[in-house]
């Protein structure tokens, strides 16, 4: 078995498709005649699919409504059937429009996966057979968001795993490029049901990207971001019924001179964010590494994290996780914590954040961000920066807001273009 990133020989057109691109029959059709329309182009295609529509979260609640607290093996076999029957049918319409093509599990693709259910990492990948049946002329349709352990078991990858199942073929088959279609027109300044004036970005900056899939924009899975950087591939985001480009990902091509653009790029943000705080007594062992060691042994990402520590050596470590976490962050700092400390946690936050380069080196734009969301009544609380995002926690109610403040305040609105290149000229 190869490890990711060996390189295959042939070029391959990778595409993925999302579960709202497959949710009607109708939808599955169209799709099915983009896919044969790509393989007449004469280079061998691969299509990695969602599942359908709201199966997901149907089964997620069909696996709660049997047992509150369902079993992570089990629920990632049952969770795993909505992508493996999209694929099954998308592989259908394809063989009824005379197009040849098969389906395939994760497990069947050779994807082999390691970490905790829900939250597995690609590690390897055997295109053997995906390469065999290419060779034949067929479509390949797999079945995204999963993959096979080496003991056998399947584990999923986390939402939005598919886009990070494509990339991963990508890499592995020799591809140059990846293909995302969704149910948006391309990566937009902001999310559209927030700000419905948000302008779609004809290119993104792959690094900005990564900041943006982590910040809570959902248009991308923040690891198949990464992997697309870490193998030099660059990702066609667009709407998978869009006749126009859509948005370009891509790596630094040497013509992106930072001071002759727009510092901020797009406002995200994200809606169930939990804040925790870790305290505990002084001790021989250093609290800040036990609780992102314990952390990393769940696989749980962390963010905006800050320590502090009393004169009397009492040390509190502060994070934000997504709210989906909340328990597990739970279950793993509560043993940590002794009987003089504990673990708080407030649910009721979002994180927002300006996405873009060379924040750092304008301080006015962190000035600007306090300014206009306190202006406008928004109460700001945690705030972490770096040269690509600056983020703040505020109540989660007042998200939407925050939002919309921040993305007029930097001229990142329809019709606002020509605002927006002032303000990159700035001093």
């Amino acid at each position: 078995m190869r490890t990711l990133g060996a390189r295959g020989a042939g070029e391959v057109v990778v595409q993925k498709y999302g579960g709202s691109s497959l949710a009607t029959g109708h939808q599955l059709e169209a799709v099915a005649r983009r896919v044969a329309g790509a393989a007449r182009g004469g280079r061998p295609v691969v299509t990695v699919v969602s599942a359908r529509g709201d199966t997901t979260d149907e089964l997620i609640g069909l696996a709660r409504g049997i047992n509150p607290a369902p079993r992570g093996r089990e629920l990632d076999q049952l969770l795993a059937t909505g992508e493996t029957a999209s694929a099954a049918l998308l592989a259908m319409a394809l063989q009824h429009i005379g197009q040849p093509a098969t389906a395939l599990t994760g497990a069947q693709s050779g994807i082999l996966v390691n970490g905790p259910h829900g939250l597995g990492t690609i590690v390897a990948i055997d295109t053997e057979r995906a390469t065999r049946l290419l060779g034949k002329g067929e479509v390949v349709v797999v079945a995204g968001f999963q993959g096979i352990t080496a003991s056998g078991d399947t584990i999923t990858l986390g939402r939005g795993g598919s886009d990070t199942t494509a990339v991963a073929l990508a890499a592995e088959l020799g591809s140059r490029s990846c293909e995302i279609y969704t149910d948006v027109p391309g990566v937009l300044t902001a999310d559209p049901r927030v700000v419905p004036n948000a302008r779609l970005l004809p290119e993104v900056d792959i690094d900005v990207m990564a900041e943006m899939a982590f910040a809570g924009a959902r248009v991308m899975h923040a690891r198949a971001v990464e992997l697309a950087a870490l193998y030099g591939i660059d990702i066609l985001v667009g709407g998978s019924t869009a006749a126009h480009a859509g948005t370009r990902i891509h790596h630094r091509d040497g013509q992106d001179m930072l001071e002759a653009r727009a510092a901020v790029v797009a406002v995200v943000h994200e809606a169930d964010v939990t804040r925790v705080t870790f305290r505990s007594a002084a001790g021989p062992e250093d609290p800040a590494r036990a609780v992102f060691g314990s952390l990393a042994d769940a696989a749980i990402p962390a963010d905006m994290a800050t320590v502090t520590s009393t004169p009397d050596g009492d040390v509190a470590v502060g994070l934000t996780v997504g709210r989906a976490h909340t328990r597990a962050v739970r279950e793993c700092l509560a043993p940590l914590a002794g009987p003089a400390g504990g673990v708080e946690v407030d649910e009721h936050l979002a994180k927002v954040s300006i996405v873009g380069k060379g924040l750092l080196s304008r301080p006015e734009y962190v000035s600007r961000m306090l300014n206009s969301l306190g202006s406008d009544g928004v109460g700001a609380r945690l705030l972490a920066a770096s040269q690509l995002r600056v983020s703040v926690t505020v109540p989660s109610g007042e998200s939407g807001r925050a939002v919309r403040v921040l993305h007029s305040e930097f001229g990142l609105d329809a019709g606002t273009e020509a605002a927006h290149r002032h303000l990159s000229h700035q001093p």
